[in-house]
């Protein structure tokens, strides 16, 4: 058995990577993964030491360990796949990969307490009564297993349904599990070309009744977003390497309205007035997070530079501006007003002008 003071840890990091089944590891994959997970878990001290990295003949040694000599007696499948040769890309090699034959099994795998199967129990029956969540694989056996049950539904959320009801249960998984996929799309004015795409998928975020997927192209690495309802198919590339996005991807989406980002455009303060009847809706239901009421000195000074706004309330928020946010602004009609900056009152103004001379032309055709 190894008796470096580093082989409990390995062994666990190794028992999650073996029972791992979204993923192909080699030895040397499931090194560089040991010796990476080893790193973050050390502590400042320990990093300065700078110690050895686990080598690959250490890895080979706990394999057989974990398989044949220790007390776990672990079925482990080595096994082979065909993968792009780094040389030759139009040729495939051999890659020889381990994994444990069964995925539930686990070195360090106990019995569940009462406490913590009535917990679980109780999260499977809450998320069991969300409408419009994925099928995630396995929880309706692990439901059946707890014996939970969910004849009424207490939560509901509004849902835009999906013609292939697994595929955001499939994208949650491959973004879980860090899988790079090839994505099979096509867009609204092409409904019948079918396009493709390799993507590191990282975030799923749902904007005014439609999911998307936020992800970044493996060619240019550029951050891309995929309506939900314009992909017909998503195949997990196993034997591509993910990019894991540096930083906290949710904070990109805190100065903005839905979900296009548009990285040349500046951070802009809006103010805007709303009506009577409308300022307590947008008042109780912001247009974006940053929203604030404006009052004081600055309300008086709005309402003396335009006397006819003498009721309503004035707002402000802090966006990047988007499509999203223009369509969003406009949809009040006249009961909110943009007053500045000038860029997206006029951005406001084109798009209302635009809708009066397409209604007119309609109308005017059909003599009505």
């Amino acid at each position: 058995m190894p008796t470096n003071k580093n082989a409990v840890t390995r062994y666990y990091i190794l028992d999650r990577l073996l029972a791992n089944r979204y993923h192909n590891y080699s030895s040397k994959e499931l090194c560089q993964l040991v010796n990476e997970r080893l790193k973050e878990l050390k502590t400042s001290e320990e990093l300065e030491k700078k110690e050895a990295p686990v080598s690959l003949r250490t890895i080979q040694d706990d394999l057989h360990y974990l398989e044949y000599e220790g007390p776990f007696l672990a079925e482990i499948e080595h096994y082979q796949i065909d993968v792009p040769s780094q040389k030759n890309p139009n040729k495939t090699v051999k890659k020889t990969c381990h994994r444990y034959a069964d995925p539930s099994f686990s070195i360090f795998k106990k019995e569940m307490t009462e406490d913590e199967r009535y917990l679980l129990s109780e999260a499977l029956s809450l998320l069991g009564q969300f409408d419009g969540l994925p099928n995630l694989e396995g929880l309706d056996a692990l439901r059946k297993s707890l014996n939970v049950k969910t004849d009424r539904q207490i939560i509901t959320f509004t849902k835009n349904p999906l013609e292939n009801s697994n595929l955001l249960g499939d994208l949650f998984t491959a973004i879980t599990q860090q899988q790079v996929v090839e994505l099979h799309y096509h867009r609204f004015d092409t409904p019948n070309e079918e396009r493709t795409v390799a993507l590191h998928p990282y975030l799923l975020k749902e904007y005014n009744r439609r999911w998307y997927l936020i992800a970044a192209a493996e060619e240019s690495g550029k951050l891309l977003n995929f309506a939900l309802d314009r992909i017909d198919k998503v195949v997990p590339l196993k034997s591509h390497v993910y990019v894991p996005y540096d930083g906290d991807l949710n904070e990109r989406f805190e100065d903005i309205v839905g979900v296009t980002l548009n990285e040349d455009k500046d951070l802009q303060t809006i103010v805007f007035w709303v009506s009577n009847r409308s300022k307590d809706y947008v008042a109780t239901k912001p247009i974006h997070e940053s929203q604030r009421n404006i009052r004081g000195e600055r309300d008086a000074e709005l309402r003396e530079k335009y006397p006819t706004l003498c009721e309503g309330r004035f707002f402000s928020i802090d966006c990047i501006e988007n499509y999203e946010l223009i369509r969003e602004l406009t949809s009040f009609g006249k009961d909110l007003i943009v007053l500045s900056p000038q860029s997206i009152v006029e951005q406001v103004q084109q798009r209302i002008i635009e809708m009066y001379n397409e209604y007119s032309a309609v109308f005017k055709r059909c003599n009505i």
